[in-house]
């Protein structure tokens, strides 16, 4: 069964970096589009991030371009989101998913898979 597993959550000042990792379990992520989405408390989950299996595009939500770069590691298998200049609105439990076809794209639906979050928390 396909499964997705974040890690590199953490506790980080105003302007430090967290460099979030999605790995998978019994398959390659090569053939993957991976998206990554975040959910803060009270709020609504939401797309941050997503690289493209057919092309490797990537797109970006507005509150985060510039700042955060999604990546691929064949070799380990992984999916990597580093987030730099991080901002107390940046905290939030953060998600890998993937779904069911190459698209890249940040609303959730047809996201099928998802990992079991990783908390990123930014307070000085």
């Amino acid at each position: 069964q396909l499964q997705l597993v974040e890690s590199g959550g953490g506790l980080v000042q105003p302007g430090g970096s967290l460099r979030l990792s999605c790995a998978a379990s019994g398959f390659a992520l090569d053939y993957y589009t991976i998206g990554w989405f975040r959910q803060a408390p009270g709020k609504e989950r939401e797309g941050v991030s997503c690289i493209s299996s057919s092309d490797e595009s990537t797109l970006y939500a507005d509150s985060v371009k510039g700042r955060f770069t999604i990546s691929r590691d064949r070799v380990k298998n992984a999916v990597y989101l580093q987030m730099n200049d991080l901002k107390s609105e940046d905290t939030a439990v953060y998600y890998c998913a993937t779904p069911g076809f190459a698209l890249c794209k940040l609303t959730s639906d047809g996201y099928d898979h998802w990992g079991q979050g990783t908390q990123a928390t930014v307070s000085s």
